[in-house]
């Protein structure tokens, strides 16, 4: 049985806040609007996917021809041009089986268990949806982040013919001679470090009696969460929903995190750029003044006080998703959407005493949010400002600004292409070619730009660097190359096209090659190898979260399971995801949908991960959707733009 999606709420203290009382954009909240809100898709009926009609898809071969599967991204020519327009489903269930490319029977078991999950996760800001929480977790051991209470919650007063109108699943069972429906809210607790959550929380069902007898709700189940939507984390829910046929709570997203992008944002009295975009945000309730309001948090809160350098990334690159998955360029076309995005380029394009077009970045700025020695050009944020840039430029107005902006990319794409796919790419002729590189050397015609010591090449690259094959390194810059493989900027760089085809075919060799490692018992690791010992000491700090092969440094992590299923599918190399799948569909349900796993292997839950992590949950299920109908690519990925190919002076690796 399903419950209706969970309303969170949130408390705390802000400078700048968007209360209820003075907007106009909906009536008062209370809770009686529970009941009232329209029926959410039940999951206990799936739709068949012989009711999808294949000739609807823009893509010239079926899905459901496994004979054909290896010809998937050959075949999906150009995905930028792509567009199924979504279509609501008239019963309760997810639009797909998500069948590997062949008509099932019956969906896999796991897939009612994560939508079940995802939509658990959903935060409500006056009765709309407008993001997804990072984790659903039951556990007693200690958050990062804020936590909160969620109860599931019965109306005791409702009969069963009120129900039509209301959104709740109702029990079978009777009590008192009347049938109960169900209801999940969300109380926020504001834990600190050494506050006990349960125990705070146990505090809070004194306020939860004021709450039934003025509304007749009864508490039935409790456990703990996080209470923050992170803007990277909500990129593959907001997948998942688009790709569903939902649009509505990914456009809310949107609408929202813009609005807070204006907010004025000063950390210990610095004020930060205009264009930044919040790392998350969270939502307060206050029953005495019955007002809902938004807090941000860009940075000042987190661990470390890192910056969130890939949120606006991010945004863009989901704005752009949103309007190819709904054919709805409204949004976009919005002037205040076409603001934020000039705000968040002019932060990246702006003149400084750069030498190179990478963007210069301090260490925890995007997903590896912890002192990780990925200071300096980073690839992740490389890849994710090439895409967040190829983007922009589908989505801007010709006008007067948006004209001037879209120069000011084009030169810069210009450059930072030609500068990623000559110093970045690693294959076994570039690295024979370090391995014997002179050093000191003087003037424009240098070899060895960035007088990189052949002596400080480790010892596992040289085994680890296939025949056939290659990658983008981790790092560059004066005398320094770090040689580790990142997975999100390697599969990032194959969707955006910054990758050229030769180069994006060695990534996926490598994987193969290399899939003990980059795999294992679980996919994927984030980042490999993993540093330790002194090494470990130095770079980290000693950090005992990011000890070897745990966490950042050399963790598995699910939710990278959709960005490899992409890559795979534009690169026409399904058969990749779908072991991979395979692979975790053998633990990730019974395990509690870990945050990640550690070991060399990834053979265990990670030690301080949290369960029922949301994208863990979100990636699974796009990863599935996606090897069901390949057309979905074509709102995450990006074609080549034939205009920006400079000429490769340096290796291209070895293809079939």
């Amino acid at each position: 049985m399903s419950t209706l999606n969970p309303d969170v709420l949130q408390n705390g203290s802000v400078k700048n806040s968007d209360s209820i009382n003075d907007s106009h954009e909906l009536d008062e909240y209370d809770f009686s609007r529970f009941v009232d809100r329209p029926r959410l898709l039940n999951l206990e009926r799936q739709r068949s996917c012989d009711e999808r009609s294949l000739n609807d898809l823009p893509v010239p071969f079926s899905p459901h021809q496994s004979s054909r599967a290896d010809n998937f991204g050959r075949a999906f020519d150009n995905p930028d041009s792509v567009y199924s327009p979504i279509k609501k489903s008239g019963c309760n269930t997810p639009l797909s089986h998500f069948g590997y490319g062949m008509m099932a029977s019956d969906p896999h078991p796991m897939i009612a268990e994560a939508w079940d999950d995802l939509r658990r996760a959903l935060v409500f800001f006056r009765g709309q949806p407008v993001g997804t929480i990072a984790a659903l977790d039951n556990s007693d051991e200690k958050l990062n982040y804020d936590q909160g209470l969620i109860m599931s919650v019965s109306n005791l007063f409702l009969k069963r013919g009120n129900l039509r109108r209301g959104g709740a699943s109702r029990m079978k069972g009777v009590k008192h001679g009347i049938s109960r429906p169900y209801i999940s809210v969300c109380i926020i607790c504001p834990v600190s470090d050494t506050c006990n959550a349960r125990f705070f929380a146990l505090q809070m069902l004194g306020v939860l009696k004021y709450v039934e007898a003025i509304t007749g709700l009864m508490v039935t189940e409790a456990y703990i969460t996080y209470v923050q939507v992170f803007v990277r984390d909500f990129v593959p829910s907001a997948l998942a929903f688009l790709m569903n046929g939902e649009p509505e709570v990914v456009k809310n997203f949107l609408l929202k995190t813009l609005r807070l992008q204006g907010w004025e944002k000063k950390i210990d009295r610095f004020q930060l750029g205009e264009g930044v975009m919040p790392a998350s945000f969270k939502v307060l309730h206050d029953p005495i003044r019955n007002t809902e309001t938004l807090m941000a948090d860009f940075g000042e809160s987190a661990i470390g006080r890192v910056a969130p350098v890939d949120s606006g990334f991010w945004w863009i690159i989901l704005l752009r998703a949103y309007t190819k998955s709904t054919g709805d360029t409204s949004l976009a076309d919005k002037p205040e959407c076409q603001n934020g995005i000039r705000l968040i380029l002019s932060l990246c394009l702006s003149e400084g005493f750069d030498t190179f077009p990478t963007l210069l970045c301090a260490d925890g700025c995007s997903m590896i949010d912890r002192r990780m020695g990925v200071y300096g050009y980073p690839i992740e944020i490389q890849a994710l400002f090439f895409m967040a840039l190829r983007c922009a430029m589908l989505l801007l107005k010709h006008d007067g600004p948006g004209k001037e902006l879209i120069e000011r990319i084009v030169k810069r794409l210009h450059a930072l292409t030609y500068h990623m796919r000559n110093y970045f790419w690693l294959d076994l002729k570039q690295l024979n070619d370090i391995y014997r590189y002179k050093t000191e050397e003087y003037s424009h015609t240098a070899v060895n730009k960035f007088n990189v010591m052949p002596d400080s090449l480790p010892d596992w690259v040289m085994d680890f660097m296939p025949l056939h094959g290659g990658y983008f390194i981790g790092n560059i810059g004066p005398s320094h190359m770090d040689f580790r493989w990142f997975c999100l900027g390697n599969c990032i760089a194959i969707l955006s096209s910054l990758a050229t085809q030769e180069q994006s075919s060695a990534i996926m060799d490598l994987i193969e090659s290399r899939w003990e490692e980059l795999v294992g018992a679980m996919p994927l690791k984030v980042c490999y190898p993993a540093i330790e010992n002194h090494e470990w000491r130095i770079v980290t700090g000693s950090d005992p979260k990011n000890t070897r092969w745990s966490y950042h440094n050399g963790g598995s992590w699910p939710v990278l399971l959709w960005l490899l299923t992409a890559a795979c599918i534009k690169t026409g190399r399904p058969q990749i995801a779908r072991r991979a799948i395979e692979l975790a569909e053998t633990r990730l349900s019974k395990d509690g949908w870990p945050e990640y796993y550690d070991g060399k292997l990834g053979r265990y839950i990670g030690k301080q991960a949290r369960k029922h992590q949301t994208w863990s949950v979100a990636g699974y299920l796009v990863a599935k959707m996606m090897l069901e109908d390949p057309s979905h690519l074509g709102m995450i990925a990006i074609e080549e733009d034939k205009h920006l190919k400079p000429v490769l002076r340096r290796s291209s690796s070895w293809t079939a």
